[in-house]
């Protein structure tokens, strides 16, 4: 029965849908991030964000690039029940624009469907059990132009995001993305504002595959959803500073305030948006080895009690950069105590100077 009810919990977000529904917490897994170093600074980078993975963070930031670069990630989620990756590639097409293209997947794979399990005679029959995924995708494409206006980066991605129920159900969707960078003496500022449009998601549901579920556990089912949900507009709005010490040592410090335009459990809550801040270091000596820190996601957690309590979200992280080539590691908690909620999370980057081209 256990697989029953795992088929059911991935349909949750289907079965709770209405036409042209708006959801608090809809394609969630385009905020779960990218890249080893964000992680580790609690994904406060907003405004310094300035390589390959900016088109994910600010696509303004792909405006610093010098060079072509490739990024890479792999992680597991919920005690390895579900994996997350991760790659990306970014151009400069001239000084004052660049180009990136971005892949994510995140999925549960090797899902046991037992709804065939017994036959029309009423005889179990292991031979009909078959295997499925539930799979979110999604293809960022990012461009970053200089306005003219000095020291004010923009860029704007559009991305077209695909998910899959095994053959349950599977959706389309389609949303847009813009950033801002600007430098005021030693500051840099940074705006980033997600599914500016409401990105929307059309499903297609397998009426005879919902029933088979439906009728798995009489009475655990709603019925069958409407084929539209919108995800509201998020922001992120960030600051950074470079401090440079003695013997090449620096610095970095960024903080954040992520805003959703709804009522959530972040720390800060109304009607109208919720809010929450985090905060993110990098220290590095020579820009060859660092070690970066953060804390963020402040969430009001409810307890068995009926109170609140506030879980925060620390995160740490190393990193190694030589020759155009960067190894990039940090340790995630995914805002639990439970140790078996800790990430560990790697990526890497090349520049493209790596492969021996200039052109």
């Amino acid at each position: 029965m256990k697989n029953y009810y795992l088929i059911i919990f991935l349909l949750t977000g289907l079965l709770n849908t209405q036409a042209q529904v708006t959801r608090k917490y809809s394609n969630e897994f385009l905020n779960i991030g990218v890249d080893a170093r964000a992680f580790g600074m609690s994904k406060a980078v907003v405004a310094n964000t300035s390589d390959v993975n900016s088109g994910y963070w600010n696509p303004a930031g792909l405006l610093k690039l010098k060079d072509k670069q490739i990024s890479l990630m792999h992680a597991n989620y919920f005690a390895n029940i579900a994996t997350y990756n991760y790659a990306g590639f970014a151009m400069p097409i001239d000084e004052k624009s660049a180009f990136a293209i971005s892949l994510i997947r995140f999925g549960v794979d090797d899902i046991l469907d037992t709804t065939q399990l017994i036959d029309s005679d009423g005889n179990i029959d292991y031979t009909r059990i078959s295997l499925f995924s539930a799979a979110d995708y999604a293809a960022t494409f990012s461009y970053a132009k200089n306005l003219g206006i000095e020291n004010l980066r923009f860029g704007a991605n559009a991305k077209i995001i695909r998910r899959v129920i095994g053959d349950f159900a599977n959706s389309w969707g389609f949303g847009f993305d813009a950033g801002i960078q600007y430098d005021y003496k030693k500051f840099t500022f940074g705006v980033m504002a997600r599914d500016i449009t409401t990105t929307f998601n059309t499903w297609s549901i397998d009426e005879d595959k919902f029933e088979d579920i439906k009728n798995a556990i009489p009475g655990e089912n709603q019925e069958l959803p409407e084929d539209t949900e919108l995800t509201l507009p998020k922001l992120q709005i960030g600051v950074a500073r470079t401090f440079t010490f003695k013997h090449d040592l620096t610095l970095l410090a960024e903080v954040d305030l992520d805003v959703r335009f709804a009522e959530t459990n972040d720390v800060i809550s109304s009607s109208f948006a919720s809010m929450t801040p985090a905060a993110g270091f990098e220290f590095d000596y020579k820009k060859i080895v660092f070690l970066r820190g953060g804390i963020g996601n402040f969430q009001n957690v409810s307890q068995l009690d009926g109170g609140d309590k506030l879980g925060v979200e620390p995160n740490i992280g190393l990193g190694f950069h030589y020759k155009g080539i960067s190894i990039d590691y940090s340790l995630t908690n995914l805002g639990e105590t439970d140790e078996a909620l800790y990430s560990n999370i790697f990526s890497l980057k090349l520049d493209w100077s790596v492969f021996g081209k200039n052109n």
